[in-house]
């Protein structure tokens, strides 16, 4: 279910031509994420990520995640248009052939003071590891509780427009399973996460200690973002990461 990346040094899992389900660092290297201070409109924000990887005397390749903010959630059409937008750089870059990309990716709509336009809020990329271990550093990419397959979205979400009580119960069990199927590609499971991470703008208190708690996704607790994901009527997206060495800049 995983694919490699050489000229990143990890491995990732093969998705959709957007983004992939999640990536990990090779053995012998590890993933650094690093989080803006402040948004920064899309352009401006990959020639941040650029300038910071090339001083970190990696090539463009070692961008192997990245978390977006956008203004609001896009029409399935739409999202369409901005993602065939954003992959053009990770063309430039190596990164993506055309029909394979390996950046995983998390891409949510803050509900409150959202940016004007799309930004970046993080990225992640590998470097040569300080002996940290055993376990592979990755970062699972942002999954909502849409099923696979080639339906539309509305054909595929899980308890369509349904948020109910019951029904945003089975919208998050979905995406903590989705989540846990991920991590279980890498071999990998709940207990070796550092940061999980949860975007919606609904009550989901009453489900957390069966549904994530129990299930050992808040080992290291659990970062809400009072946010939507990225397509109009999903609304509840998580992602995860084991990263040792985060900055701010």
């Amino acid at each position: 279910m995983t694919r490699d990346f050489p000229a990143g040094n990890y491995r990732f899992i093969p998705a959709v031509f957007q983004f992939s389900s999640g990536a990990a660092a090779d053995s012998g290297f590890e993933i650094e994420r690093v989080r803006f201070d402040r948004l920064l409109p899309l352009a401006e924000g990959f020639a941040q990520v650029a300038e910071y990887i090339r001083g970190s005397g990696r090539p463009l390749t070692s961008f192997c995640a990245c978390e977006l903010r956008s203004p609001a959630a896009f029409t399935e059409d739409g999202f369409r248009t901005f993602n065939q937008h954003y992959v053009k750089t990770l063309a430039e870059w190596g990164l993506f052939d055309g029909s394979i990309n390996p950046v995983a990716r998390s891409n949510v709509c803050p509900e409150i003071d959202p940016p004007s336009e799309p930004s970046f809020y993080a990225f992640s990329f590998t470097r040569p590891s300080q002996g940290t271990g055993a376990t592979p550093t990755f970062v699972i990419a942002g999954g909502a509780e849409l099923s696979d397959g080639s339906g539309s979205y509305p054909e595929r979400i899980v308890r369509y427009r349904d948020i109910t009580a019951d029904g945003v119960r089975e919208k998050v069990r979905f995406t903590v399973a989705s989540m846990e199927e991920r991590l279980g590609a890498f071999g990998l499971g709940w207990k070796d996460t550092t940061g999980v991470q949860a975007y919606t703008v609904h009550d989901f208190h009453p489900v957390i200690s069966d549904e994530l708690v129990r299930r050992g996704a808040t080992r290291s607790g659990l970062t809400w973002h009072f946010a939507r994901p990225p397509v109009i009527d999903l609304e509840y997206e998580m992602d995860c990461r084991r990263v040792l060495r985060e900055t701010v800049i």
